[in-house]
This record gives C-alpha cells, sequence and structure tokens, in this order.
C-alpha cells in the first residue's frame, strides 16, 4: 500500500497548495468586501451555479464516471470511446443548463434568498446571470480530472483549482478595483477566468495519459447507460447535500447582512483539512475500490476500507483538537483587515466553533460514499442523507433563534453526524472491522487530547501580543507534539505499508 500512501501525499500536497491560495482568495475578499451585502449577494448567486457543480460536475456525475471508467480500463472494453462520449452529450448538455440558468434567475433567486432587500435582491439576480457559465466550465473541467484520476494521475487535477483562486483573486483585487462600476461583479468575472483556466491545464495531462477526443453522440457506450443507473440515486442524494446548505443560507438571509458571509469564512477553515486530507483520501481510493471490486478480490476492498477510516481520523481528529484552541485567532490573523471588523471576527468564529463538530463525521462521509459507490449501492447514501437534510432542517429552525450563526454551524454538524452513522450501519459487513482498527483509533484520540492541550495552552501564553504568533507558535508546538506522539506510539504506521496488495 506504499503507493496509496504516495497519491494521497501528492493529492494532499497539490491540494494543500489550492487550499492555500483559497485561504489568500478568502483573504482578499474579506479585505475588499468583510461582511457586506454585497458579498451575501454574490454568495447567493453563486450558489445554484455551485449546487449544479456539485451534482453534474464534481459530484455525482464525476464519481459514477470514474468507477465506470475504472472498470472499462480494467476490461480493457474502449475507455477512450466512453470518454469521448460523456464528453459529446455534455457539449449539448451544458449550453442548455446556462441559458436556463440564466433566464430563470429572477424567479428562483427570490425564493433562495427570502430575507433579501430588493436592492440586495436585484444585485444577486445580476451577479447569478454572469455566474452561470461556471458550471460548464468546471463541468467539464471535473471530467477531465475523472479521467487522470482513473489513470492515478493525481497531482494536476488537485491542483488546478489553484488557477480557479488565482482568477478569483484577480477580480476581488484588480476587476473589482475601480474597474467596474460596483466592485463585487469583479469577483463574478474573477470566477470564469479561474474555471476556464482550471479547464485548460489539465489538457496537457490528458493527452499525455493517452485521452484522443473525437465527437461522438451515438452509438452510446454501454458505460454511459451504468453511469446513469448509478447516477439517479447520487444526484438525489448529492442534492439533498446541496438543500441543507439552501436551507442554511435562506435562514441566514434573515439575519441581516453578513449572516450569510459569516457562515461562509466559517466554513473555509472548516474546509481546509477536510480538502486536504480527507478528500484526498476519499480520492484516491475511489478507483482502487472500484478495481477491488471488479476483480472479486472483496478482502483487498475492505482492506483498503478499513485503511481510509484509520488515515481518515489520523489527520482529521488532530485538525479539529487543533482549531478549536486557534480558531478564533486564526480568523483574526487572515481576515480582519479591511472592511472585515472585529465584530465579524466574532461572528465567523462562534459559526466556526460548532462547525468543528462535523469536521471528522464530514471526513468519513466522503470516504463512504465512495465505498457505497464503487459497490453500486447508491441508494444507501441517498437514505442517509435524506435523514440528515430532514435534521438539519428541524434543528435550523429550532436553533437559529437563540444561537444565530452558531445555532446554523450546529445543525449542519449534528447532521453530519447522524449522516455517517446511517453509512456506517451499512457498511459494517463490508468494512470487517478488526482490534486493530479499533486499536488505532484510540491511540488517535489520545494524541488528539494531548495536540489540543498543547495548542491550547502555548496560544494562552502567547495571548494578543501578536496576531502571527498566536497561530504559528501554538500550530507549530501542537503538530510537534502529535508527530512525536504518533511516531512513538507506532501511528506512524498507517502512512506507510500494511499488507500486500497487487494493484499498488
Amino acid at each position: 500500500m506504499r503507493r496509496l500512501s504516495r497519491d494521497i501525499l501528492v493529492m494532499a500536497v497539490a491540494t494543500g497548495i489550492s487550499r492555500v491560495f483559497g485561504l489568500v482568495r478568502e483573504a482578499a475578499i474579506a479585505d475588499r468586501f468583510g461582511t457586506s451585502g454585497a458579498y451575501d449577494a454574490f454568495l447567493i448567486a453563486f450558489f445554484l451555479p455551485h449546487f449544479l457543480r456539485e451534482l453534474l460536475a464534481e459530484g455525482a456525475l464525476s464519481t459514477a464516471f470514474v468507477s465506470v471508467y475504472t472498470e472499462t480500463l480494467v476490461t480493457d472494453k474502449e475507455a477512450n470511446r466512453l470518454a469521448s462520449n460523456l464528453l459529446s452529450i455534455l457539449m449539448i448538455v451544458f449550453p442548455v443548463v446556462v441559458l436556463a440558468g440564466v433566464f430563470l434567475a429572477p424567479h428562483y433567486l427570490p425564493f433562495l434568498a427570502s430575507g433579501f432587500s430588493p436592492a440586495k435582491l436585484s444585485l444577486a439576480i445580476r451577479l447569478a446571470q454572469v455566474l452561470f457559465p461556471f458550471i460548464a466550465l468546471v463541468g467539464f473541467a471535473a471530467v477531465f480530472m475523472g479521467i487522470l484520476n482513473a489513470h492515478r494521475r493525481f497531482f494536476v487535477p488537485s491542483l488546478a483549482p489553484v488557477l480557479l483562486n488565482l482568477g478569483m483573486i484577480a477580480g476581488a483585487l484588480f476587476l473589482g478595483g475601480g474597474v467596474l462600476k460596483e466592485p463585487i461583479y469583479g469577483l463574478a468575472f474573477g470566477a470564469l477566468l479561474g474555471g476556464a483556466a482550471e479547464l485548460v491545464l489539465q489538457v496537457p495531462s490528458l493527452y499525455r495519459a493517452g485521452f484522443r477526443f473525437r465527437f461522438a453522440l451515438t452509438p452510446l457506450h454501454p458505460g454511459i447507460r451504468k453511469m446513469a443507473r448509478l447516477m439517479a440515486p447520487a444526484v438525489l442524494s448529492l442534492a439533498v447535500t446541496e438543500i441543507n446548505l439552501l436551507v442554511d443560507n435562506k435562514f441566514a438571509s434573515h439575519l441581516g447582512d453578513g449572516g450569510i458571509s459569516s457562515l461562509q469564512y466559517a466554513m473555509r477553515l472548516f474546509a481546509l483539512p477536510l480538502g486536504i486530507f480527507g478528500v484526498s483520501i476519499g480520492t484516491a481510493l475511489l478507483p482502487r475500490f472500484s478495481e477491488n471490486l471488479a476483480r472479486n478480490e472483496n478482502e483487498q476492498f475492505s482492506s483498503h476500507l478499513r485503511r481510509g477510516v484509520s488515515l481518515t481520523v489520523f489527520v482529521l481528529l488532530p485538525a479539529v483538537a487543533g482549531l478549536y484552541a486557534i480558531g478564533p485567532a486564526t480568523i483574526r490573523l487572515l481576515f480582519e483587515h479591511g472592511s472585515f471588523s472585529a465584530a465579524s471576527t466574532l461572528r465567523a468564529a462562534h459559526a466556526l466553533s460548532f462547525y468543528l463538530v462535523g469536521l471528522l463525521p464530514y471526513g468519513l462521509i466522503y470516504l463512504f460514499t465512495r465505498a457505497f459507490y464503487a459497490m453500486g449501492r447508491t441508494t444507501v447514501p441517498l437514505v442517509a442523507s435524506v435523514a440528515s437534510l430532514a435534521t438539519n432542517a428541524v434543528l435550523d429552525w429550532l436553533l437559529v433563534g437563540p444561537m444565530r450563526e452558531g445555532g446554523l454551524a450546529l445543525a449542519t454538524s449534528i447532521a453530519g453526524a447522524l449522516e455517517v452513522v446511517v453509512l456506517v450501519v451499512f457498511l459494517w459487513r463490508a468494512m470487517r472491522p478488526d482490534a486493530k482498527l479499533t486499536k488505532e483509533l484510540v491511540k488517535v484520540a489520545c494524541g488528539a487530547g494531548l495536540t489540543f492541550l498543547a495548542a491550547w495552552g502555548v496560544a494562552r501564553w502567547v495571548g494578543q501580543s501578536s496576531r502571527l504568533l498566536a497561530v504559528a507558535l501554538p500550530a507549530i508546538v501542537g503538530i510537534g507534539i502529535y508527530a512525536a506522539y504518533a511516531r512513538a506510539s507506532g501511528l506512524m504506521d498507517l502512512v506507510r505499508a500494511r499488507g500486500g496488495d497487487r494493484s499498488e
């Protein structure tokens, strides 16, 4: 399994670079727009393109495609024709989706942002009409990413989102810095520029991987039909997940200017370890899951799944501990300048503290859903996400009054915890948990506790004397303590080989 560790590391490094640029992007946006009504309008305008991106691009489509494309590669059934067939279909579908989104924006946005003033809603509608072509750009980019991942080429696809971040940084600082009458439009044009760059970056790697596109709508490759069968419940499952965000934003739109954007800034820090490690682990394992099952290697599938659980907990649980210790100081360091005030820091930090409850569950959800998609059992994630949606909606209604943004974040976390419990129940037999897994999880929990105590103690000692030291010193000490503990306890073996794997 050394190659698995290498692939995860490659993806984590590339994704880490992207996420660092993502934080730079958020810092630039915070400086330019803070928790303003204009940024609230941008976020609500961007919601549906992002929603469709998750459904049609990087979510159900990409996941189903990687599973079927990998199986096609293993059985040598014209993988290039499958990918060309899919891209040809999308060349017809995406322009229709974009045009529908542009023309229907005045009708669906009043529902999404029922708490907006007329002027704020009008701005959101105009921004949505500018942003909707984004779905086509990232949709094609996601298929390119799927082809490369199936060929176990992870670095370039993981690095591609850097260009999206660079586009939005340029849009916030330059296009919106006096070039346009309304600066927030710079951010929208920057997103389109970044999406196009993300698409183009992957083309040379596709060529080197041996992919050659040939337009062909018919005859349909058999893999397209299989993808459609896999996607139907997967689309519904991911739709439920995105509806959770819609419900959160709808409640947040009634909290005045900054309600939606406070959640956004908190979510960025929450998503940092989740994106670098949780998503990297799940993405690296998906083609392995599919390959194991295509070859009827059920024991290897279970071994990969157990290792995925161990690795996910190994990296995310100490991340939760560290962010609890220095989360507010990190928000202050990154965002509190320009238009982002101390009051904005308090609102975002309040939300972050409750989002962190769900960090580990959402990392495991990403891993477990990939296992179910590889197995072809996409109905189970749908059932789990429906239970999550109902829980989130009820808790949003109950908690938003007394806890404001914090209540919405806590509702999201509890809903995620419920979803992962449902997934575990149905995956238990396939995972075949053993005593070694239990021992590893207990060791990680102890290490996370030490990490929190070390980081919290150093943060208290540093105080507010320096914003940079208040974040850097506790982080360095916490990481150092956890690394030393992991080496002494044997947890470092998780990133080394654990059993043979002929597919590695």
